[in-house]
């Protein structure tokens, strides 16, 4: 026989047994079901099975109930909360597709500028470094104000 792990997102548990790890009653669990709050998995025979991610979810909302939040402000809560992790994960990728872009890039040209002018070079050269003396006067200051 072997061992199967399970992930956190798979379905394994019955309404009782995740209605218990959660510390509610079954029929809140339906409740929650019916407001999309937490939707489980179906089986073939529409029997309901949770994971442990549900499981996570449950408790989470138990928590914002136990502090006085209703179910109207519990739903908004857990939205944004999807919001918020569908956007962590949308800004991962796109620091991963810059990152990439920067390492395909790495070879390309640099720009310098200086005294009004923009000069392309290779990449790993060096500026020259200019020795004339520049005289900077300061603005003057006028009597109007």
């Amino acid at each position: 026989m072997t061992d199967k792990q399970f992930g956190e997102d798979d379905p394994v548990f019955p309404i009782a047994v995740a209605a218990e790890l959660a510390g509610m009653h079954p029929q809140t669990l339906r409740q929650y079901d019916r407001l999309g709050l937490v939707v489980p998995a179906r089986t073939a025979g529409r029997v309901r099975r949770y994971s442990t991610a549900d499981v996570n979810r449950l408790r989470e909302i138990g928590e914002l109930s136990a502090a006085g939040i209703g179910l109207e402000g519990i739903s908004r809560v857990v939205q944004l909360r999807r919001e918020v992790s569908e956007l962590r994960k949308r800004v991962r990728e796109l620091e991963s597709a810059l990152a990439d872009d920067r390492l395909a890039r790495q070879s390309g040209r640099v720009f310098a500028a200086g005294h009004g002018e923009i000069v392309a070079l290779r990449h790993g050269t060096r500026v020259r470094a200019r020795t004339e003396l520049v005289r900077w006067y300061p603005p003057a200051v006028s009597d109007d104000t």
